[in-house]
């Protein structure tokens, strides 16, 4: 299973999200202390937002741990929302295109869980794609396969709606399947000016999907961490770890934006 974090906020270097916490991501990449796989060194992925409405992306099949590029880049790099994501892949290639995020136009999504049994319910999966997205699929990863799902069910118009009927649609093939548990997810997108973060389990035993809703909370929590205190009240932060309590059937979705 991976994990993956997302900021908006006051620019701050790429390297105080991704290098300067205790438990920052990349951290977590090789020393994971919740969760079914303590690493996850399938590859790495970062988006964001710079001059244009597009993002940047930087994915890399190296662990984030030992990519000397990723620290190269996160010293000089300043942002004011960014995703991070690093893989424990469940099945899939470990390639360039299966790393996340995925980019369409100006939005980014990533993802950690899987669609079990995968190879019995993906051609009608990708099937359902707009064919006009279709060509743009580069990876065989589930993850991709719901991103191009939700966007052709309305991303771009309704986030929280298109997430869900992409769920919906999961569960309806798998469960024809013959698959007793067709989806497990926490997802990320982001068009650039507002991020939504949804989870859901098929089962009802979600992953963990932590958020900020101010900074100010974790100012108190971590006083000695300068970063946090260059922040301004506004900055949000959003992260997931693997594992978590039993959470009631219906999607869940966190929205934040910025004025």
């Amino acid at each position: 299973m991976c994990r993956w974090l997302a900021y908006s906020g006051s620019p701050v270097l790429l390297e105080e999200l991704l290098y300067a916490p205790e438990n920052s991501l990349v951290m977590q990449s090789k020393h994971a202390k919740l969760g079914a796989t303590a690493v996850n060194g399938d590859g790495f992925g970062i988006g964001w937002y710079g001059s244009t409405s597009t993002p940047g992306l930087f994915l890399s099949t190296e662990p984030a741990w030992n990519d000397r590029n990723l620290r190269e880049l996160s010293a000089q790099i300043t942002v004011d929302r960014v995703f991070a994501h690093v893989r424990a892949s469940t099945g899939g290639a470990v390639q360039r295109s299966n790393c996340h995020p995925f980019r369409w136009q100006n939005w980014l999504w990533m993802h950690n869980g899987l669609i079990p049994k995968f190879s019995l319910v993906r051609r009608e999966l990708m099937l359902a794609i707009d064919p006009v997205l279709f060509p743009l699929i580069e990876g065989s990863t589930d993850s991709e396969i719901m991103f191009y799902l939700a966007v052709s069910f309305g991303l771009e118009q309704d986030p929280p709606a298109a997430v869900a009927r992409m769920v919906e649609f999961v569960e309806d093939v798998g469960r024809r399947a013959g698959v007793e548990y067709p989806i497990q997810m926490t997802v990320a997108t982001t068009d650039g000016s507002t991020t939504w973060a949804f989870r859901y389990s098929s089962r009802g035993k979600s992953r963990t999907l932590f958020h900020s809703t101010d900074v100010t909370t974790l100012r108190r929590q971590y006083p000695d961490n300068p970063a946090l205190h260059d922040l301004d009240d506004a900055s949000k932060v959003l992260g997931h770890a693997t594992s978590g309590p039993l959470l009631q059937q219906n999607l869940v979705c966190v929205m934040e934006g910025r004025d």
